[in-house]
């Protein structure tokens, strides 16, 4: 079944994707999402300029032999573009395996080994009384499981804390991704931050119970001796787990966190292959891996990353916030579906007019999602509707010390 065609879609309803076409001879199409948050162009001119040309001709079935060859002739191997670029190939090529065998793709993965897939949402507020509205509404909408992210007090802007609306008028929680000529600046203190976090959990147990999953993402802003701060002064709270409490690339730092904190971490979606795991996931450094299909080279990779952590009992919890679009979402639910050691995933609902350019299949009930069952991986592009949202430049913000250095984001 060779491949005839590739496109490259990049569009902006609610914010910028990077959609790949693939089409075979016998008109069977794939979709594959090559979205980076605030470097989508990269991702697109790598595809368009350098990819497309060696897909045409090559046989779509071939997937694995697609896959090592985009990785290893490229000879300057990993890297955030190049796996997004490489995954967006990946997705859309099992997208069309599964349409071609005429059903969805976690058929393909193995079938289903769960009934639904446990979801969290975001709430966020700039202070108690809206930190709990928001904790209740998305409760009132199915979440069963809620990330919590506040307002810190001397802090103009904290990661995670919705502080306007979106484009199309609705409160998100969040799209950070301003659509700016240059990036914003954010301030940040650490210790500020240390001092009134746990305050904020106990509040939320008190007033919402200690049934209720609670996560929490630091965002790779403390050190290691202050994330294990931080993991240990949440451990009365039962947290879910505790997110990116610093940043991983420094994989031996974790041997500190977990030496003095047994609050579960998550970690893993600035990484993009299994190499950024190795030391985490064997030295069980981890609870969760938080990759995103799209920045991880796909489902191939994924479900090999996730085997390797299923064997020292680690779990997936799969990055998926509004800069995944509804096809990466949609390749991660089928894995998830299909994978055996799965913890947890990430949803953030997109607005609406990225539901109108892409046309989804999956769905989310009483807190669980499914991909549902139509082939493939159940999302099509309206491609009419793609082209009445041109890219617009956007960057993500970034921090500054109270001295002016520039600091984690």
């Amino acid at each position: 079944m060779k491949i005839v065609a590739a496109d490259v879609i990049v569009s902006s309803p609610d914010r910028n994707f990077v959609t790949l076409k693939i089409t075979t001879e016998d008109g069977i199409t794939g979709l594959g999402d090559g979205t980076l948050n605030g470097r989508e162009l990269s991702v697109a001119s790598y595809l368009r300029d350098h990819v497309v040309p060696l897909l045409i001709g090559r046989d779509a079935h071939r997937i694995e032999d697609a896959w090592q060859f985009l990785y290893r002739s490229a000879y300057w191997r990993r890297g955030p573009v190049t796996m997004a670029a490489i995954a967006a190939v990946d997705v859309a090529l099992w997208d069309i395996k599964a349409k071609a065998a005429g059903m969805p793709l976690y058929q393909l993965l193995g079938g289903a080994s769960r009934t639904g897939i446990m979801a969290y949402g975001h709430a966020s507020g700039r202070d108690l009384p809206e930190l709990f509205d928001s904790i209740r509404a998305h409760l009132d909408q199915g979440y069963r499981s809620i990330r919590v992210q506040t307002s810190v007090p001397g802090i103009n802007a904290v990661y995670g804390v919705a502080a306007q609306p979106s484009t199309d008028g609705k409160r998100y929680d969040y799209e950070p991704a301003q659509r700016t000529p240059l990036p914003a600046e954010e301030d940040w203190d650490t210790r500020a931050y240390l001092r009134h976090l746990p305050g904020v959990f106990e509040a939320v147990r008190n007033e919402f119970g200690p049934e209720l999953p609670l996560l929490h993402d630091g965002h790779h802003r403390m050190t290691p001796i202050q994330a294990a701060k931080l993991g240990k002064a949440l451990e009365p709270y039962d947290l879910f787990w505790l997110e990116d409490c610093t940043p991983a690339e420094n994989q031996e730092a974790l041997r500190l966190v977990r030496q003095h904190t047994t609050t579960p971490l998550a970690i893993g979606e600035v990484f993009n292959t299994v190499w950024d795991y190795q030391t985490l996931i064997r030295e069980q450094l981890i609870d969760y891996v938080r990759s995103a299909v799209t920045h991880t080279g796909g489902i191939t990779a994924m479900r090999k990353l996730l085997d390797f952590a299923a064997q020292y009992q680690i779990k997936s919890g799969i990055h998926g916030p509004t800069d995944i679009s509804p096809v990466g979402m949609a390749a991660a639910l089928h894995l998830d579906l299909a994978i055996h050691n799965f913890g947890i995933q990430e949803y953030m609902r997109h607005g609406s007019l990225t539901n109108e350019v892409f046309r989804q299949s999956f769905s989310f009930t009483d807190g669980y999602l499914h991909p549902g069952e139509q082939p493939g991986i159940g999302v099509e592009l309206d491609e009419e509707a793609a082209a009445r949202f041109p890219y617009q430049p956007a960057y993500l913000p970034f921090n500054r010390l109270q001295d002016g250095t520039v600091h984690d984001w």
